[in-house]
């Protein structure tokens, strides 16, 4: 049973004030919808509960638009972490994990990138979350607040019973788009490009299983809660799949052609992004349960065909 409390403003559209989250996808927990940006609500937070880590999801993701307004993605991906960061380090919570991105790294310098790779990110999403990153040691030096990074790759699928599932509005992911547009309840499909330096001229990419990352951020959790040391780590499967690679699975998986057309490239977005996360396997024991598109692909056209 989960118990939603409205701390802050009113409720909109099931979301009780959250920007994109929706309230009825937790489950077993107690929801407290609040501004990581407003101290007083954070510090609240802290004060009335029993906190010993934060999980920290709360970013803007979408690297067009933050090309568009950067300063929506400095004011909140930067800006209010610092806001929640200074929350912990006055309530004593050492333990933090956040969820960075491949973006990061930029143009990536060869084919599979490991936790060594250059740090040169192209847009301004990825900036903010290299500025998170390069300030954590300082915090950690200062207040005690050790950290692990998740550098996700391209994160995908819905859970296998199709319980949850992404639930975006706008929505802006490649695997869920073309789920729809192939089941006809979205607009066509627009491929951003299909003139980069790969195969087939489309962006080559890296899926991971939403249910694989869940289960790195426990094991994040438990080796802070052992005392271990800082970690910034990819998460990813290893495997790139380009553009049109997702659109014939999932026309495969749904039984129907994806109906697409060709746009212009989109800005900030390097051709190719492909982990190498044996760092993540050697030092959590993480070990990915759906590493294969076809099963982030049904699992996630399970959910949407059912929603």
């Amino acid at each position: 049973m989960v118990r939603v409390r409205q701390v802050d403003g009113m409720r909109r559209g099931g979301r009780y004030g959250m920007s994109s989250g929706v309230a009825d996808a937790v489950s077993g927990a107690e929801l407290l919808a609040g501004d990581a940006g407003d101290i007083h609500f954070v510090d609240r937070v802290f004060k009335e509960r029993q906190v010993d880590a934060v999980m920290h999801f709360a970013s803007f993701i979408q690297v067009g638009e933050s090309v568009i307004k950067p300063a929506k993605y400095y004011e909140n991906n930067v800006g209010k972490t610092l806001t929640l960061l200074g929350a912990m380090a006055r309530h004593g919570v050492r333990n933090f994990i956040f969820s960075s991105t491949a973006a990061i790294f930029g143009n990536p310098q060869c084919d599979l990138i490991d936790e060594t790779h250059s740090q040169a990110p192209i847009n301004p999403y990825g900036r903010t979350k290299w500025l998170v990153e390069n300030l954590l040691p300082d915090y950690e030096s200062a207040y005690g607040i050790r950290h692990v990074c998740l550098r996700y790759f391209n994160a995908a699928g819905a859970h296998p019973d199709g319980s949850l599932g992404e639930r975006h509005d706008p929505e802006t992911h490649l695997i869920p788009l073309a789920i729809n547009a192939a089941l006809g309840r979205g607009p066509l499909l627009k491929v951003f490009g299909d003139d980069y330096p790969t195969p087939d001229g489309t962006c080559v990419r890296d899926y991971i299983h939403v249910c694989d990352l869940a289960e790195a951020h426990l094991l994040a959790l438990q080796h802070l809660r052992s005392d271990g040391n800082s970690l910034k780590l990819n998460l990813g499967n290893g495997s790139g799949y380009s553009v049109k690679q997702v659109l014939d699975t999932v026309g495969r998986v749904a039984g129907r052609a994806v109906p697409h057309t060709i746009a212009e490239r989109r800005a900030g977005d390097p051709p190719v992004l492909v982990a190498d996360a044996r760092q993540a396997r050697e030092v959590l024991g993480w070990a990915p349960t759906f590493p294969q598109l076809d099963d982030i692909v049904a699992h996630a056209a399970v959910w949407h065909s059912a929603h």
